[in-house]
């Protein structure tokens, strides 16, 4: 017998296949909540038949959302997105989307609402991604005070945004001929690289566990790195080694702004043709400011999750693919 029934918003995207399998296996069963059902198909396989559905939602629209948490004992919202195009923006996915869930669930008489934010959410920040989500904190303990926010650092895993864009930047045959990578800042700015299935097990445990209503949680990895020690461990673990170039702030910054406006608005660019930006003005802010556990925040192990896995112990068995002979390929002490 399921224990539940939990509606996650954002199910298909690299944090909810991690979720989704998590809360199987803790057994409840799992409504997975997505623009295009079409695209998701695969996240069945993380329960068996019967399991795991998958229902058209859009943040955008109260009628759809309503019509996702109902019946459900838990909810989970993981919509969230690193930059903006067309219709798809900071206000109206991490903000908008995000009051219009706890409004559905308040309506549905349901409390346990486990909110995904991010380190360096605050509504006064400078950058529009990390300001949305302060806000949508904000509206969200206003409407549902026992809802339990988890803001983690960089997420890594197999199918990560960040490990795997650097290591291919590094692989371009560009970079044979001027091996550097740009480091934004100076590449100071300080990280602490969270597992998947680390966040994934915090979202089950923010779930089951009774004694978590209200509370807020920063979830990070075992140890942070500069911008310029990730550099070293992705050339170390791909055999390439690469030189951090500095790029000033002032610099990078309208650079990033011009990228981020032509990704969004110049067509088909914003179709997603040529996938992610390289950089935007918002991810150039954010970098002012470090990304790790803040001092004195609950944290992985409040949530009953000792032993955080590091990016040493799982990302090579991902990364090897950029390594010049592959898998097989042995690192040289010249990496």
């Amino acid at each position: 017998m399921a224990k539940g029934l939990v509606t996650v918003f954002g199910g298909s995207g690299f944090i909810g296949r991690y979720a989704a399998r998590t809360l199987v296996e803790a057994g409840y069963r799992v409504r997975i909540a997505v623009r295009r059902p079409h695209l998701a198909g695969d996240v069945r396989l993380a329960g068996s038949p019967g399991w795991v559905d998958i229902v058209q939602a859009n943040v955008r629209h109260k009628a759809s959302v309503a019509a996702a948490v109902e019946g459900a004992d838990a909810v989970v919202n993981l919509v969230g997105i690193l930059y903006e195009k067309g219709k798809q923006s900071f206000e109206g996915a991490q903000r908008d989307g995000a009051i219009h869930i706890a409004e559905a669930c308040k309506e549905a008489g349901i409390t346990r609402l486990v909110h995904v934010s991010a380190i360096g959410a605050d509504p006064e920040a400078k950058a529009d991604y990390a300001e949305t989500k302060g806000e949508a904190e904000a509206a969200i303990r206003e409407l549902i005070p026992e809802t339990v926010i988890l803001r983690p650092s960089i997420v890594f895993g197999p199918e990560d945004d960040f490990f795997n864009r650097f290591a291919a930047m590094a692989s371009h045959p560009m970079t044979n001929v001027l091996p550097f990578l740009p480091a934004i800042g100076g590449g100071k700015t300080k990280l602490q690289p969270v597992y998947a299935g680390d966040v994934a097990e915090a979202i089950a445990n923010a779930v089951t566990r009774e004694d978590v209503d209200g509370k807020t949680y920063e979830l990070g990895g075992p140890r942070t790195y500069t911008f310029i020690e990730l550099y070293d461990f992705i050339g170390k673990t791909i055999d390439r080694k690469r030189y951090a170039m500095p790029l000033p702030f002032m610099v990078a910054k309208p650079m990033g702004m011009t990228l981020g406006a032509i990704w969004r608005y110049v067509w088909p660019l914003s179709t997603g043709i040529l996938g992610a930006p390289p950089i935007t003005g918002n991810q150039v802010e954010m970098l002012k400011t470090d990304n790790v556990v803040g001092e004195g925040a609950l944290t992985l192990a409040d949530l009953g999750i000792d032993g955080a896995e590091s990016i040493e112990a799982i990302v090579p068995s991902y990364l090897w693919r950029f390594r010049p002979y592959g898998q097989y390929h042995q690192e040289t002490e010249s990496a």
